[in-house]
This record gives structure tokens, sequence and C-alpha cells, in this order.
């Protein structure tokens, strides 16, 4: 299996499975000097870890992060480093029935016809366990940004889940993180609940759209055709499991604008330009404009549920399908540190292809 690895300057590859010894990052191309603990890289963890509430899977894993290279008296080196977690509350046993059946909805008949093989324990390297790797090495991405860009500020939250769908009028910053689904809305919160534990009640599971804004970007990140910062971005967010649509800004609903409504009319500012709209996502070109960068996506449905579903067998007979096991009812709520994670490392990358082609002064001052 090839393309482990994301990122051109700032790369980092994953490595191991579900139910292995252990999963990690090894990130090469961090900056020297940056300040990072274990523990700065468990804070981040602990937002994404399984077993925390009942709205999400109950497989109890610390993911407690180790750093194996790359780190001296607590600041990086500019050398790789090498971050792993060990799986601990692994149950196998809960997929030997499938080990010969491909579960709908799932990577199993993908990887079979691929590969000849697979590690039909939870899934091996297509589980979405994977992605504790992916926010240990957005925590150290976090933490060269707070050395380079300190205004830069990175959050998350899930904006629709099924049929419900967050309030705009009654946003609220504060409130993500102070709920389980990290909606901006407290009020909403009891609702959210009620609802998701009404789907795992009927043994079924729900999709939802998580956004993720990048405040106090400095315009210049990203360069036009191939080196755009919105595809990467994109490459980035599709990039996690169970992720079916991303969109910059507007997005799809652009599609319904007219020129008068989609285009950010310009002022001159204070301080530099400013905008009359983010139709954009605070990116033209491929190149950040200094605007909020504004991503968003759609998870599918969790397809691990105790629903029979009809299915083939490897060699070819007809089976229903229940998979058993410890799973998320959404996975929309655990996509959300991810999606964090994600966009710090893309953000980091660019940032340091910036400062190699451009250097630290901005070329096109304004005004």
């Amino acid at each position: 299996m090839s393309l482990n690895t994301f990122g051109h300057l700032f790369r980092v590859t994953t490595w191991g499975e579900s139910h292995g010894p252990a999963l990690g990052a090894t990130v090469d191309g961090c900056p020297p000097g940056v300040p990072i603990t274990p523990e700065m890289l468990q804070k981040w963890l602990d937002k994404r870890r399984p077993g925390q509430n009942k709205n999400t899977t109950q497989r109890n894993e610390p993911d407690a992060v180790e750093i194996l290279s790359g780190v001296y008296e607590g600041q990086t080196t500019g050398t790789p480093v090498q971050l792993m977690i060990k799986n601990t509350d692994q149950r196998s046993k809960d997929y030997g029935e499938i080990a010969k059946t491909f579960r709908p909805g799932h990577a199993d008949i993908t990887y079979h016809q691929k590969y000849g093989l697979r590690d039909p324990r939870g899934g091996g390297r297509s589980s979405a366990r994977e992605t504790a790797a992916r926010v240990a090495a957005g925590g150290l991405a976090r933490a060269a940004l707070a050395e380079l860009a300190s205004n830069v500020e990175i959050k998350g939250y899930m904006t629709r889940m099924g049929d419900l769908e967050i309030d705009r009028s009654r946003f609220d910053w504060d409130a993500i993180e102070g709920n389980d689904f990290w909606i901006p809305d407290a009020e909403a919160a009891p609702e959210w609940e009620a609802y998701l534990q009404s789907i795992r009640k009927e043994h079924n599971s729900v999709g939802a759209e998580i956004e993720v804004v990048a405040r106090n970007i400095p315009a210049g990140l990203g360069a036009p055709v191939y080196g755009k910062l919105d595809t990467d971005l994109a490459a980035a967010m599709m990039s996690i499991n169970a992720v079916k649509g991303v969109e910059i800004g507007e997005g799809m609903a652009a599609a319904r604008l007219k020129g008068t409504e989609n285009a950010d009319e310009i002022y001159m500012g204070a301080n530099g330009p400013e905008y009359s709209s983010n139709h954009s996502g605070g990116i033209l070109g491929g190149i950040s404009t200094g605007q909020d960068v504004v991503v968003r996506f759609a998870v599918k449905p969790t397809s691990s549920i105790l629903t029979p579903r009809k299915s083939i067998r490897i060699d070819g007979s007809p089976t229903e399908v229940i998979t058993k096991g410890r799973h998320d009812p959404c996975v929309g709520i655990r996509a959300v540190p991810v999606a964090e994670a994600m966009m710090a490392c893309v953000i980091l990358d660019h940032l340091l292809l910036h400062r190699g082609q451009i250097g630290d002064d901005p070329r096109g001052s304004i005004g």
C-alpha cells in the first residue's frame, strides 16, 4: 500500500491499523525550535478520543501519544518527529463472523478487489482509528503555527446532523467546546442528543456536516493552478474517513447565485483591504485573501449498524450482514477534531511554502 503521506514541506506519514499494537505518524519538515511536549499533543487527542460519552463509540482508548524522535529538551530539532499511539481496547472477536463477508458501505470489497486480501478487524487501515495519528500530527502543526503565525485560530463545529441544522442567527463560538456535538448553540444540544439516541435505538446511524474555519490567516498563502490552497484543503478533508463532499466558502450553493450576489466587494480599510462578504471562503485563485478560510464537508452515515443489510461473501454467495462491535452512531462528532488537525497541517504547509518562495515580507502591499 502506497500513498500514506500528505503535505509538501510539512509532510505527514501515518501508519498502523485499527486492531494492531499501535498506530502513529512520522512528521517530516517541522521547523526546529518549536516547543512541544506529549501533554500539548494530548490536549487535541482528547477531543477526538472514543468512549467519552454515550453519543460516540464505547471503545475506550486513552489515545496516549508518545514522542519517539525529533524532540530534544522540549523542542523540535528539525529532524523527523515520530509519534506513536498504542491500541489498548481492541475486540477483534467482534469481527470474526465477517472475515469472509463484505460489509455494505465499507471498504471491505474494494480492498479485496485491489489487494486480494484485507484485515477484517475493525477495517484495518481503512478504519477511522487511523485519524488519531492525524490529530497528533495536527497538534504539532498547531504548535508550529503558534510560533510562526501566533494569531491563527482554527475551530471546527457541526452544522448539520441528519434532519437537524444549526440556527446561524444563534451562532455562539463560546458554546462549541461545551457540548458533545461541537455545535455553536448550547440550547440546541439536548435536542441533538435526543435525536441521535433515537437513531441509535433504531439500530441505525446518521450523516452530518462539519465546518472548520481558520481565522487570522495572512493573505498570500497558496499558489495558482496546481498549488492552490483550496485544492490541498479539499484533498485533505476528502481523505478523512466517510467524507463524501467538500465545499469551500459558498460551495455548491454558489450554483444558485448571480454574479452580483457572489462576488465579494472590496473596500479599503484602516489596515488594508476589507470585504463586504466572504462567499469565496477566504480564497481567490487558490490564494488566501486574509479573510477567514471556511471549509465544509459532509460525512456519510456510519456503515456499521445492527440492522441487517444484504451483501455477498468472498465466494460470491449471498448473505445478510449485521455489524457487531462498538461504533459511532454519527461519525461527524469525532470528525470535528480531525478536520481541525487537517486544516492546521495544510495551513502550516502553505505558510512554509510561502516563506520559502516569497520570504517574510509581503510583496503586494496595497494603499
